[in-house]
């Protein structure tokens, strides 16, 4: 079993209460030259977190220290704008394993999965709910199953359920990325091409 892997996340929840949030705005263009995967987590929101001396803004709630865990609360539209990979990088680097809204750009949905991040797509009104919960009282626990496909609010009991592509969601709860799901099957695969030799 790969640490990669995601069955159930039970956490306190950062919530960035802002519709279409884009990539460059997840992590600014400046700062994709790296190619390895690591260090993206420290310019997440980067022009939104700090000044241009590099001082946090304390506005800025991933500036606040009230605010913690490994879920993400994001407004609608969450991921907009360019395909950078990077901008998945970044939010799983900076400690989150799930991001929540109500509506996620296709791309960066993709490469949200493809990199051991749970995109959780939850309706509207769930969505407000979760954000009025979470300012309210940040100790909110939030627990987010994958196997069974829903995400309850601790303080409330409110509870949704949630689509994901059942080849994803067995590479999330096994951490296996695609090379990896393709090995898990090999003796399958070995089998299907001996009766079709």
């Amino acid at each position: 079993m790969s640490n990669r892997s995601i069955h159930i996340v039970q956490s306190t929840a950062v919530p960035v209460d802002i519709e279409n949030v884009d990539t460059d705005q997840i992590i600014p263009a400046r700062f994709l030259k790296a190619t390895s995967r690591e260090g993206f987590g420290d310019n997440l929101f980067r022009d939104w977190r700090y000044n241009a001396d590099g001082t946090p803004k304390t506005t800025f709630v991933l500036n606040d220290p009230a605010f913690k865990g490994s879920i993400l609360v994001a407004g609608k539209n969450f991921g907009c704008g360019s395909s950078r990979e990077h901008a998945a990088w970044a939010i799983k680097d900076a400690g989150f394993d799930v991001v929540i809204s109500s509506f996620f750009a296709d791309i960066f949905k993709n490469n949200a999965l493809n990199n051991f991040l749970l995109p959780v797509t939850v309706s509207e009104d769930f969505l407000k709910e979760t954000f009025a919960a979470i300012k309210n009282d940040p100790s909110t626990l939030i627990t987010v199953n994958l196997a069974e496909q829903t995400i309850i609010l601790g303080s409330t009991g409110k509870k949704e359920t949630f689509d994901i592509n059942d080849y994803k969601k067995t590479c999330l709860l096994n951490g296996y990325d695609d090379i990896d799901f393709l090995l898990s099957i090999r003796n399958e695969i070995e089998s299907f091409e001996h009766q079709h030799a």
